[in-house]
């Protein structure tokens, strides 16, 4: 029983290094990113509609997206990737 102990900390560091560590710095990155988004910002949502963000109210975190075809209303959560800062680089440094 004795030999088992070190063997079961030393699963439990890994899965933790591994497996929740990673998943807590992915959901803050995407917190910070969410809270972030402000209007102008071209973005992509998870389900793929690709727009631009008209408005951005904070009190109930609903974004309004400017698409082609017209204005959705989405949640926060929805918006998968901004677009912006991909499509207009900051100027390299000579």
């Amino acid at each position: 029983m004795s030999n088992q102990i070190p063997f079961l900390l030393l699963i439990f560091v890994v899965f933790f290094l591994f497996i929740i560590l990673p998943q807590q710095r992915r959901a803050k990155r995407e917190r910070v990113f969410q809270s972030n988004l402000k209007k102008g910002d071209k973005v992509i949502t998870k389900s793929g509609i690709h727009g631009k963000l008209f408005e951005v109210v904070d009190k109930d975190t609903t974004v309004i997206l400017e698409t082609m075809a017209g204005k959705i209303k989405l949640e926060r959560s929805a918006i998968s990737t901004e677009l912006s800062a991909k499509l207009n680089p900051p100027p390299k440094k000579t």
